[in-house]
């Protein structure tokens, strides 16, 4: 009987494995897109986009608007570019730039017309973030600094062309993003008093006035990006000049965007509003989280403001801008987004966006309602089957409602399925009805793939964030578990084939859910995911030492309470770990340091547990080079193929990638 029962399940395994359309390559799936984040230039002439150079290395192309002339303007070697913007002049390609996941960018400028590269802010040890421009103020560029005092960003004038650097406000030390006027005045700022872990709306009157408290918000009632480094909460200036268009929950459980008076901070009008989740928060690369509200280019006023429960919407402000998207939507599948545009507000930059397919990029032309595509991000995916994302809403075992993702391989019934958990990081973050080529990975190998919005992820309400409360390695992870047991219970997990995977704190909680449920999950994959908080806590940059005691608050003082620590840290439970982990790290992570990655490995060997422990010297926090996502990934899929059974395109040694076994 045994014997039949074995000979069953293999028979059901070739069945499905005979369903499941092609490997698609990782080179595809992990290598460099091939083009991405178009922008047109303020007078509209020219774009620019972020593509690989004869290096491979993602850097800043442009053209003239019909494509003419199509070169590559920046030569930065190692990490990609991230992020860049036009300068309001629109002779200067500003950007960002680290040195091998440092986390301590530059602000660079290129000029269009001779291709010179000059860094703006040649300081060592000097973060740059928080940068601003505007049409209206073509000659220069603002940009946050902590050259002062590594602990906080005071925010700075840089004159593009002369290179000035003038101050323009000094941070008292709890001030996490700054914003300007729509005189290009800095008179706003978000912060975060550490003490009493209120947020903080601040402004002044005028550049030589005294900063006043318009906005106070007791720590349970303020929205994540108003704790977080580089978080704002400031949508913006009213074009008016008396009001401040803010996100708050102050009165409402959920974000909403709403209209203060800059003299005494009182609501004075709800803009946009959304029942069932906050004002969605785009995140900005480095520059950190921001409303998702989309302002005239020239006026600010507020246009569309976007929101996120299962799926992506825009709630409309502005009639005709409506009505533009609706056409454009009729043409076009996915969730419009409008990327960049130029200020006489002629030319549109939009992207189409959806679960199944990577961004594909248009170009509209706003007066003859003309809408052309720019090109794809990943053109060689067109001929793969893809995976879509399925919204579902899984309940806690204490009747929280957590928004989670179900994507099922192609073409394959959904019926004891290998699963994994794909687990987000931040702790405070959530996953999205958004493309993930990732999950796509894990799909076409075969695997049934689940995102969980556990208690304490962002977007869903104040009580929702609150619940999260204390309950980081503790009740966050069982509401993973509840997610699995649900996918059990569909009948679409087989609960002898689940795996746990995630990244930073995705990855402290895949260590453990092992820890926690070594009955339930067959293997995980850590990508620097930390195992002693306390170290975590110790080693973090200098410029979160304010921050920390949000950390605190809600994730509990681990660097202050040994038995707390070893309550939650994963270090400290490796006993109970039975499954095999795959760990990847970055030598240079500065906020996951390698000393908290081999204390792990350390005790897990030490403990005779199965381990594969992966470092890659010139990364950070999570893996940036293309070559070394490859090589890591050609490592996790022969390790679930080993473990789950899935599929696995055979790993091969990927040239420039600095991976080292340990």
């Amino acid at each position: 009987m045994k014997r039949l029962s074995v000979v069953a399940l293999l028979l059901a395994a070739c069945w499905v494995r005979a369903e499941l359309p092609p490997l698609i390559p990782r080179e595809i799936l992990f290598g460099n897109q091939a083009r991405t984040d178009p922008k047109v230039s303020p007078d509209g002439s020219q774009l620019s986009w972020l593509a690989p150079d004869k290096n491979n290395t993602l850097n800043v192309w442009t053209s003239a608007l019909d494509g003419g002339n199509a070169h590559c303007l920046t030569n930065e070697t190692g990490d990609p570019i991230e992020w860049y913007t036009w300068a309001a002049d629109g002779k200067h390609i500003l950007y960002l730039h680290d040195n091998a996941g440092d986390e301590i960018p530059h602000l660079f400028s290129a000029d269009l017309r001779s291709g010179n590269v000059r860094d703006l802010t040649p300081f060592r040890g000097v973060r740059a973030q928080n940068v601003l421009t505007d049409s209206r103020h073509p000659e220069s560029v603002l940009v946050a600094l902590n050259l002062r005092d590594r602990n906080a960003f005071d925010m700075y004038r840089v004159d593009l062309q002369t290179g000035a650097i003038t101050l323009e406000a000094t941070n008292p030390g709890d001030v996490l993003t700054w914003k300007a006027d729509n005189n290009f005045v800095i008179r706003a700022a978000t912060a975060f008093e550490g003490k009493t872990g209120r947020t903080i709306i601040r402004v002044r009157d005028a550049a030589d006035k005294p900063w006043r408290d318009l906005v106070v918000m007791p720590f349970e009632r303020a929205l994540f990006a108003g704790q977080v480094v580089n978080g704002s909460l400031i949508a913006g200036f009213d074009p008016d000049g008396k009001s401040l268009l803010i996100d708050s929950a102050l009165h409402s459980d959920k974000g909403r965007l709403v209209r203060v008076d800059l003299q005494d901070g009182h609501e004075l009008e709800v803009i946009a509003e959304d029942p069932r989740c906050d004002v969605a928060f785009v995140d900005v690369g480095r520059l950190g989280m921001e409303a998702s509200v989309i302002l005239h280019p020239v006026t600010d006023a507020p246009q569309a403001v976007e929101f996120d429960y299962t799926t992506p919407h825009w709630s409309f402000l502005d009639p005709k801008l409506k009505v533009d998207f609706e056409m454009i939507s009729r043409e076009v599948p996915g969730f419009i987004d409008l990327v960049s545009r130029d200020n006489a507000d002629h030319v549109w930059i939009v992207a189409s966006r959806r679960s199944d397919a990577p961004a594909t990029y248009y170009k509209f032309d706003r007066d003859k309602k003309k809408l052309n595509q720019l090109f794809t991000e990943n053109p060689a995916l067109a001929k793969f089957a893809l995976a879509p994302k399925k919204p579902v809403i899984i309940k806690t075992r204490d009747g929280l409602e957590m928004v989670s993702y179900l994507a099922i391989p192609p073409k394959v019934e959904p019926k004891k399925l290998p699963l994994v958990l794909l687990i987000h990081g931040g702790p405070w973050d959530r996953d999205s009805d958004n493309y993930d080529p990732e999950v796509q990975f894990l799909a076409n190998r075969g695997y049934a793939v689940l995102q969980v919005n556990y208690r304490g992820s962002t977007g869903f309400g104040i009580k929702f964030f609150n619940a999260g409360n204390l309950a980081v390695g503790l009740g966050m992870v069982e509401d993973l578990f509840d997610a699995v047991r649900w996918a059990v219970d569909q009948g679409i997990a087989d609960p002898k084939r689940i795996a746990a995977m995630g990244g930073s704190m995705g990855g402290f909680a895949t260590l453990r859910s092992l820890e926690m449920r070594p009955d339930l999950f067959a293997c995980g994959v850590d990508e620097c995911g930390p195992a002693d908080e306390a170290v975590s806590f110790r080693s973090s940059p200098k410029y979160w030492s304010n921050i920390l005691e949000r950390w605190r608050r809600r994730a509990g003082d681990a660097d202050h309470d040994e038995n707390w620590n070893r309550k939650i840290s994963p270090l400290y439970h490796v006993d109970a770990i039975r499954a095999p982990l795959l760990i990847g790290q970055g030598k240079n992570d500065p906020r996951v340091t390698m000393a908290n990655a081999d204390a792990m490995v350390g005790a897990l060997r030490k403990a005779k547990r199965e381990v594969t422990y992966v470092v890659y010297p010139d990364e950070g926090h999570g893996f940036a080079r293309p070559e070394n996502q490859l090589d890591f990934y050609g490592r996790v899929e022969e390790f679930l193929a080993k473990h789950l059974g899935g599929r696995a395109e055979p790993w091969k040694k990927i040239t420039g990638s600095t991976a080292e076994l340990r």
